[in-house]
């Protein structure tokens, strides 16, 4: 996996307050670059036809997919980053009719519907007039997004500085077979004590934390075209059936048919 990024440069409509423009958008074709933490007044509606993103947002890191959106409210800070080939579709919508959007950041499932209203979105000149019929499919496009719900494809991570150090050493060896003990262990504390701590702070036992690491990181190297087999092993499996028992239980189809039906 090629991990050299780019700096990717911030577009500003973001930062463009104008109740004459609701929603403006735009479309880029993006390539191994990131976007570094920023913020901006509108709210941001963010979708790939394909590629991967990796979002962080807070304490949380989302690998968004084709078959996904990423909503974030108007001034939420958050980094993006874009693996390898990335087709950008995103709209940012003015603060002044963000009442009725949802409040915190999350991925969503988006409906193809959804997807032809934010093609269609921007596709409309922003150096203009809003026509009245612009302005219909811009009160349609909202009314979808008041009504999107969140899917789990997000990875919780901790300020907390022993939890910390624990989650950093698991991103870094997404392979790792080490159990809770060692890393109890290593952190100078008791089993049940980090056990506790996993729960509390990133509301999910070390387990289930793991096996959320090992899909999003599957679901970026899907993205990347690697194979079943060689992300199999990579991610410490001991057979690719196993993996793909793994992904299918979690996700509710196979490595296969995903790559099928979302990176199509």
């Amino acid at each position: 996996m090629n991990n050299e990024y780019q700096t990717y440069h911030l577009v500003d409509y973001g930062f463009q307050i104008n109740p004459e423009f609701p929603v403006v958008g735009y479309t880029e074709k993006i390539t191994n670059a990131i976007c570094v933490s920023h913020a901006h007044p509108r709210a941001q509606l963010i979708y790939a036809s394909s590629g991967v993103m990796n979002v962080v947002v807070e304490n949380q890191i989302w690998v968004v997919n084709p078959l996904q959106g990423l909503w974030i409210p108007g001034g939420m800070e958050h980094q993006v980053s874009f693996q390898q080939d990335v087709n950008l579709y995103s709209v940012f919508i003015d603060p002044s009719f963000t009442a009725g959007l949802p409040a915190t950041t999350f991925s969503f499932d988006i409906s193809e519907f959804l997807k032809q209203l934010l093609f269609k979105i921007i596709s409309f000149k922003i150096d203009g007039i809003i026509t009245p019929s612009q302005r219909r499919i811009m009160d349609v496009f909202m009314d979808e997004l008041a009504s999107i719900q969140p899917s789990a494809t997000f990875l919780p991570t901790t300020n907390h500085l022993v939890l910390s150090n624990v989650v950093e050493l698991l991103l870094e060896d997404v392979a790792s077979k080490h159990t809770i003990e060692y890393y109890a262990e290593i952190s100078c504390m008791s089993s049940r004590t980090l056990s506790r701590l996993f729960i509390k702070e990133l509301g999910m036992n070390f387990s289930d934390w793991r096996i959320r690491l090992k899909l999003l990181e599957a679901i970026k190297r899907l993205g990347e075209k690697q194979s079943v087999k060689e992300i199999a092993f990579d991610l410490g499996y001991e057979t690719t059936s196993a993996f793909i028992f793994m992904f299918k239980k979690h996700l509710g189809k196979t490595p296969s048919n995903y790559i099928l039906e979302d990176f199509a």
